[in-house]
């Protein structure tokens, strides 16, 4: 619209032109040349794009030059030309200037976000006014506000003269209600119940937690992806003439309430006929065949095809053939409503890779990523290691999203470019908790890390935590890349302080001072040892309300300990992702052996499980061990037992207090812990398929067990419940609603609603 407006400008000023020079216009020289109208332009703009000077002739078609190119600047409204004596006189009519630009009634939306948009079309500040990009911001804004769900909305554009040729611009806008999703109704839908079609969708009429997921506000965009996830719904179900006849949006007069009607066929289901593959498979048949998650007589599942043909093409790319291709040539017999396949198998040319690039990375530096890689540039292309590289730099947990696709080199048949695309995410985290009870009065803790320190893939925190119950002063610092080669480095250093006096447990002050270093040593793509040697001096205060067994352990070994650690650990990583992890286990086994005024060991085993039920639904398992003993006639020091109950081991149990507990009902801790966790994952219902809110049904069990005590698991504790996790905007938020389910009255503590909140920068 602004390009057509400027032609017909641009072609009135020339036909208004030509019939002035036809009156009579000859050439002539120029003897001076005077503008006139002009109040912000400067004259010397005006004579930049004349094509004549003084002394030059001036002609009709230097005279057409000069006004289409004064018209084409966009600064005048009208242009003539007038002869005076040999003096040529040029006379334009200025279009105004944008003196300011307002907005009122706006709240949906930032004002000063709203200018910079505009800025963006051509209005802003000391811009020339043009009608035709207000008429363009206006309609925007209006766009914006409709995909806001805001369909009531006004807009009413003000334009204002003021002085000095300028004007001013007011949007008025009238924003109304929120648009509601008041029902979604599936018509034709027999073989599924309509509740359950419907509990698919992300858009959905409004619920108790639409204020956070705005999922009751129609998106065009979102219900196509709706109707997608329809579509997928049944064709994995064997329904392969389904059908989506018409989609129809009404909206009530008062544009308060939409209706959503979809209108199906569903069709007859199918199942598997005969699967054969065809083509120039380069490995053993029996091997794809292997692949193939269809077997004849399933029903039908557009899914599990897909998984089937990428699995294949994924084997092909691990020899190197990037752009292999299986195409399943469906054969469809309606009488049997069976549908065979023939997969045709093309592996292509066999690639090398020329280079791999990296892009997203704002913050990182290229070589944190890039030594992540097990791809090489110049070696074949390998979708195995490629997919390598993509989990380990997600296991970084630096990034949000991790990207990887291969494009072909032009001008070449074998070779191609793999390009990682990452979107980087907070890396540090700033923790802040304040309390206050009768006991601890004033509790003021925090700590700050950062994984990622300028960019570099170091990690470095300092906690400092300030209360009756805990004083911490710790700094602690890795390089995961000491050595190219993978081996890590790190140090710790600490001044922490510990009353229990108010705890679950016994009444006693540790004060300690320590450091320790670390290295970790990489055995293979997923297994990694670690070695750490660490120093601590611990004074013990104990109270004539401290349990008699604390009591006595002091008469024996006194109450000032200087001892070293050394530690070794193995962890196994088979986890798909680190960020939301689906499918997949992780093992860690660790051991210490103390020596000095102290001298026992410990061993600790974690293994964690995850297997994905549906799409939505996983199963995580949760494993933790631990033992301890003492060497020679040296008893394991109490306060290096084990604890369990609270919200990172047995929920519901107030935290520490389970396991042996003195004539007082202190708990005393264990020199050996078993802890398990059982847990149901999936979306919080209401807020469709957004990750950062899952809820857990989840069964916990755990018990602590004395030197002296056989591990009976009849003395297991076990609670159920319920559990929140939300990475809110915030930080990270866990709260867990918790039964004891064979808890003893008069010895267990109960605490059924636990949290744990942080923050994230």
């Amino acid at each position: 619209m602004r390009l057509i407006r400027k032609l017909l400008w641009l072609s009135f000023g020339m036909i208004a032109a030509g019939a002035a020079l036809a009156q009579g216009f000859q050439p002539f020289v120029v003897r001076d040349i005077r503008v006139e109208g002009v109040q912000r332009t400067e004259p010397g703009t005006v004579f930049s794009y004349l094509p004549v000077k003084v002394g030059e002739t001036m002609t009709e078609e230097k005279a057409q030059q000069a006004i289409r190119a004064l018209f084409a600047t966009g600064f005048f409204r009208d242009v003539r030309l007038e002869v005076e004596n040999d003096v040529l006189v040029v006379l334009v009519d200025e279009r105004p200037a944008i003196a300011r630009v307002d907005f009122s009634g706006v709240k949906e939306f930032d004002a000063d976000t709203l200018r910079k948009v505009m800025r963006e079309m051509g209005l802003a500040d000391g811009r020339i006014f043009d009608r035709s990009a207000l008429d363009g911001a206006e309609q925007e804004l209006k766009r914006q506000y409709l995909s806001r769900g805001l369909y009531a909305a006004e807009v009413q554009t003000t334009v204002t003269p003021l002085e000095r040729n300028r004007v001013g611009i007011n949007f008025a806008v009238k924003e109304g209600e929120v648009s509601k999703i008041r029902s979604i109704n599936i018509v034709g839908a027999q073989a599924f119940g309509e509740k359950d079609l419907l509990d698919l969708f992300v858009l959905r009429p409004p619920n108790w937690i639409s204020w956070y997921t705005k999922n009751d506000q129609y998106s065009k965009q979102k219900l196509s992806a709706d109707l997608e996830t329809l579509r997928s719904h049944y064709l994995n179900r064997g329904y392969l003439d389904f059908n989506i006849d018409s989609t129809q949006v009404s909206i009530t007069p008062d544009k308060r309430d939409i209706y959503i009607t979809i209108s199906v066929t569903e069709g007859e289901r199918y199942t598997v006929g005969e699967i054969q593959l065809a083509g120039q498979m380069l490995v053993p048949k029996e091997e794809l065949e292997k692949l193939i998650n269809l077997k004849p007589g399933d029903v039908y599942s557009r899914e599990r095809m897909t998984e089937s043909v990428k699995a294949i093409t994924d084997r092909l790319g691990n020899e190197g053939y990037a752009f292999a291709n299986a195409n399943p040539a469906p054969e469809l017999d309606r009488v049997k409503r069976t549908v065979s396949f023939a997969v045709l198998i093309d592996p292509g040319r066999r690639v090398y890779v020329r280079r791999i690039n990296v892009a997203g990375n704002s913050r990182t530096r290229d070589e944190v990523v890039r030594r992540e890689m097990r791809q090489l540039e110049g070696a074949y292309y390998d979708a195995s290691r490629i997919q390598a590289s993509k989990q380990r730099i997600d296991r970084t947990q630096y990034f949000k999203e991790v990207n990887v696709e291969s494009a072909p080199v032009a001008g070449t048949t074998d070779q191609v470019d793999v390009n990682f695309t990452v979107e980087e995410k907070p890396t540090g985290a700033l923790l802040l908790g304040a309390g206050f009870s009768s006991v601890d009065k004033l509790i003021v803790s925090g700590s700050v890390s950062q994984a990622n320190v300028f960019g570099s893939g170091k990690f470095i925190s300092a906690q400092v935590n300030s209360g009756k119950v805990n004083q911490v002063y710790a700094l602690n610092y890795l390089n995961p890349y000491y050595t190219v080669d993978g081996i890590s480095q790190g140090f710790e250093v600490h001044k922490r302080r510990t009353d229990a006096s108010s705890l679950s447990t016994g009444a006693y002050v540790t004060n300690s001072v320590g450091g320790g270093v670390r290295f970790g040593y990489p055995l293979a793509e997923q297994l990694y040892m670690t070695f750490g040697l660490s120093a601590e001096h611990v004074s013990l205060d104990l109270f004539n309300s401290s349990p008699l067994s604390y009591l006595n352990f002091a008469n024996l070994f006194g109450s000032r300990y200087n001892y070293a650690t050394g530690t070794v650990g193995i962890t196994r990583d088979l986890r798909d992702s680190a960020i939301l992890t689906t499918r997949g286990s992780l093992s860690a086994l660790t051991t210490e052996l103390t020596g000095g005024n102290l001298n026992y060991y410990r061993v600790g085993l974690v293994h964690q499980w995850y297997h994905p039920l549906t799409r939505n639904l996983t199963l995580a398992l949760n494993a933790d061990l631990g033992f301890a003993r003492r060497i020679g006639s040296d008893p394991v020091p109490f306060f290096k037992n084990y604890y369990a109950g609270g919200p990172r081991s047995v929920r519901g149990y107030t935290a520490l207090s389970l396991g042996p507990q003195d004539t007082t009902g202190a708990s005393l801790g264990g020199t050996r812990k078993v802890v398990g966790n059982a847990e149901l994952l999936f979306p919080l219902p209401g807020a469709g398929t957004d990750k950062s809110l899952r809820l857990a049904v989840f069964v916990d069990a755990g018990q602590v067990y004395a030197a002296n005590q056989k591990i009976d698991p009849g003395e297991l504790r076990f609670s159920t419940g319920v559990a929140l996790s939300w990475n809110s905007p915030f930080g990270p938020l866990k709260l867990s609603l918790a039964q004891p389910l064979n808890d003893k009255a008069g010895i267990d503590r109960v605490q059924r609603i636990q949290f744990t909140f942080g923050t994230g920068f």
